[in-house]
């Protein structure tokens, strides 16, 4: 199993990049949140990865932590889910956010996802319901998860990754429309 790559950057081309390790270029696939935060063609980068061996083909995927790497695993022991979809969940949704949609039961969350429908993201919910809490970091357990906040601001037109920012740092006994305006003051702040 290839575990971790370190070399450099030879080229990227989503979700694809090659990294060049002693004259050697891995083909790896990436998900967007590791892709946007790559250095530039001919720095060097540090992968961890993981390799998914068929029939067919040695796939390697890439990933710039450790948290994202668990995460994947953890998407692929879900029935229906292969590399793909995995790949596609973790670059619709941060580690964190993921791991707050499955915590709260907010299926409606992940169907945003393009390639996951109703059924699946309500099995992921299920399925990943007591094995994602391993891969976040402290902070995001400690962090209060507050769906009806995050679905007020995703009606009012703002993002999930402004949403999810907005309600970082809420107290968890707030009343709803207390945090709501302490979200809209947060995302207000230039």
């Amino acid at each position: 199993m290839i575990g971790r790559l370190v070399g450099t950057l030879g080229a990227k081309s989503p979700p694809q990049v090659v990294v060049m390790v002693h004259g050697v270029g891995y083909e790896v696939d990436v998900p967007m949140s590791t892709f946007c935060n790559l250095p530039r063609s001919g720095e060097a980068v540090e992968l961890f990865t993981h390799l998914v061996v068929r029939e067919d083909a040695h796939l390697l995927y890439g990933f710039l932590t450790e948290g994202e790497r668990s995460a994947f695993r953890q998407l692929l022991k879900v029935s229906g889910v292969g590399p793909k979809v995995a790949l596609a969940v973790l670059s619709g949704l941060s580690v964190e956010d993921l791991a707050r949609a499955v915590a709260d039961g907010d299926a409606a969350r992940m169907t945003r996802v393009p390639g996951i429908g109703k059924k699946t993201a309500e099995r992921l919910v299920l399925e990943l319901r007591d094995k994602l809490d391993a891969t976040l970091p402290a902070a995001a357990k400690a962090a209060p998860a507050s769906v009806d906040v995050v679905n007020a601001l995703l009606a009012l037109g703002y993002n999930d990754r402004e949403a999810s920012a907005a309600t970082r740092g809420l107290a968890p006994d707030l009343p709803l429309a207390d945090a709501i305006r302490q979200a809209l003051k947060a995302l207000a702040k230039p």
